[in-house]
């Protein structure tokens, strides 16, 4: 039950994620991350949080039906429903499906009850299958999501409109009425492998992805009012339209040799960014080497490397140890810009750059200190980060050719106070520095706590966590978000002040079935500041009560 009250996707990240204030917004992570694919991507990834990528799917082999139904009704009409179900056709073969909405009334200026901000539905379907040997293993799936997002482009700030006033939530002053974003994915991907003998099988993957990114906005009306004056393609109305599309073959072999995991493959890549305003489509091949090397001395200590080249200029090293007492990660990679930072034919903006890759260091330490009621993580993260890409404040993106330096201590300490309460702190420094520091806007200090009774009751058939999770980002100038683009750029007027933030929760289990109980914003004009912001003109949860249940079903 630990964190299950923590539901929606920001929440559940630990507050790690900058987003518009309501579940289903645009975000970016708080933290600098690596990307995972070092190729080309589309850019697009406001909506990435929301989003099931298919390579994380969970397969079933299930003797009896299985089903597992979440429910989150969160105050201000903030809803999302969960459904899975998985089957076997028989004792090789099982079949099953996942269901996902989020429908997210407007925190800022609703209209009516069915006002929304965000509506997302997605779906998967999914199977897998063994031969009847054992040496021939299919798995696959095909994914959809679509998520449309009204935007309302911020609080108009009050220096632009006197009347304009901050933490009226329900009652206040917005840009946007009538411009509509929408994120469209769709992806199979299939995987199958044949095992030639023990410890060696060859296998094969295919994905083909799409992901359709619309902006719509009519420029008629007041909405006018918050986009630059410049009209490149329509005068009257925005129509961003983007199509990425690829298609992606891996060949390779895996298996294991004394004590060793090993993985060898070869990968190819080819897709396109499309605009009916690009003289011509913007396309990509990549063939990629790659492999994987594991050796596991017991169940607790262990050594990774792996590593992938892109042809010919791309590249990404990784090692791990891991011990009882200490683990090591290295990372050094050269990745490619997106789609979307080296050409973009926007309504308002326009570009088309040729940017190097960008390359990063990053070296992660964490120790592991264990006591009778304490468990102790210190840790120290050291990112070094060249030729960085990011959006400035003209809201047009950029290189900085400087590097930026950031050394990232952090402490995670886990207290057990007597028998049945807790207290689990986590807390995490960042200084940046270099040439090319002023690209990252990430706050100095982050802290989460949690403080709560934890302990089985009425002869353990019901399971209680009752407390208080408080979190906390010192004062930064965070990134703003512009809709039309659908990116995060930096701006240096808007200070996103520190702020203390408290919930107060309860958990429970009775047998499968788990229920969490959360009131937001329980400081709530308590402080000095009326509310907090999350994002520059874009207000934090006020307070309201928030109620969701799962349970299982199988036999």
């Amino acid at each position: 039950m630990t964190n299950f009250h923590n539901y929606d996707p920001v929440s559940k990240g630990g507050w790690k994620y900058q987003d518009l204030g309501n579940i289903g917004s645009a975000s970016q992570p708080v933290f600098y991350q690596i990307p995972e694919l070092i190729g080309t991507r589309s850019g697009y990834s406001a909506y990435d949080l929301y989003y099931r990528n298919p390579e994380n799917y969970k397969y079933f082999d299930t003797k009896s039906p299985f089903t597992e139904m979440s429910a989150f009704f969160g105050g201000g009409h903030r809803n999302m429903l969960d459904l899975a179900f998985a089957r076997n056709i028989n004792p090789r073969w099982n079949v099953g499906f996942e269901f996902h909405t989020i429908k997210a009334r407007k925190t800022l200026n609703p209209v009516a009850r069915d006002d929304n901000m965000v509506d997302q539905t997605s779906y998967s379907l999914h199977t897998n299958y063994r031969s009847e040997n054992g040496k021939y293993w299919f798995l696959g799936n095909f994914s959809r999501m679509k998520h449309k997002v009204n935007e309302i482009g911020g609080i108009i700030p009050p220096e632009v409109d006197s009347t304009s006033i901050y933490f009226t939530y329900e009652d206040a002053k917005v840009w946007l009425r009538n411009s509509q974003a929408r994120d469209l994915r769709q992806d199979y991907h299939f995987y199958h492998e044949y095992k030639v003998q023990d410890g060696l099988q060859i296998y094969h993957v295919f994905d083909k992805k799409s992901q359709d990114m619309t902006f719509e906005s009519d420029l008629t009306t007041s909405d006018s009012l918050f986009y630059p004056k410049t009209r490149f393609n329509q005068p009257d109305t925005t129509r961003n339209f983007n199509e990425f599309s690829e298609w992606r073959n891996e060949v390779g072999f895996k298996g294991t040799f004394g004590g060793f995991f090993y993985n060898a493959y070869g990968k190819f890549r080819a897709g396109r960014m499309k605009n009916k305003f690009f003289e011509e489509d913007d396309k990509f091949n990549e063939v990629y080497l790659g492999g994987q090397l594991v050796g596991k001395i017991s169940d607790q200590w262990s050594l990774t490397a792996d590593g992938e080249y892109l042809l010919p200029g791309a590249y990404k090293l990784h090692g791990l140890f891991v011990s009882p007492w200490i683990e090591l990660e290295y990372t050094k990679a050269l990745y490619k810009p997106t789609s979307v930072q080296q050409v973009y034919m926007g309504n308002h903006y326009q570009w088309e750059n040729d940017f190097d890759n960008t390359g990063v260091d990053q070296i992660k330490g964490k120790l592991i200190i264990n006591f009778d009621k304490i468990r102790l993580r210190p840790s120290l993260t050291i990112n070094r980060v060249n030729n960085y890409i990011y959006f400035n404040e003209d809201r047009v993106a950029t290189q900085n050719n400087g590097e930026a330096f950031m050394l990232m201590p952090g402490l995670v300490a886990n207290f057990q106070i007597g028998k049945k309460f807790r207290w689990d702190n986590e807390l995490v420094f960042t200084q940046i520095s270099g040439a090319g520091s002023d690209a990252f806007r990430i706050p100095k200090f982050y802290a989460n706590s949690k403080f709560y009774f934890d302990s089985p009751a009425f002869d353990e058939h019901v399971f209680i966590q009752f407390g208080i999770d408080v979190r906390y980002k010192s004062d930064y100038f965070a990134d703003a978000y512009f809709p039309s683009t659908q990116q995060f750029y930096l701006q240096n007027s808007f200070n996103v002040y520190a702020y203390p933030v408290a919930d107060i929760f309860l958990n429970f289990r009775i047998n499968r079935t788990r229920v969490l109980l959360k009131y937001n914003h329980l400081n709530s004009g308590l402080m000095s500041q009326e509310g907090y912001f999350v994002t520059p003109d874009y207000t934090g949860y006020k307070s309201f009560i928030d109620l969701g249940i799962t349970w299982y079903l199988f036999d």
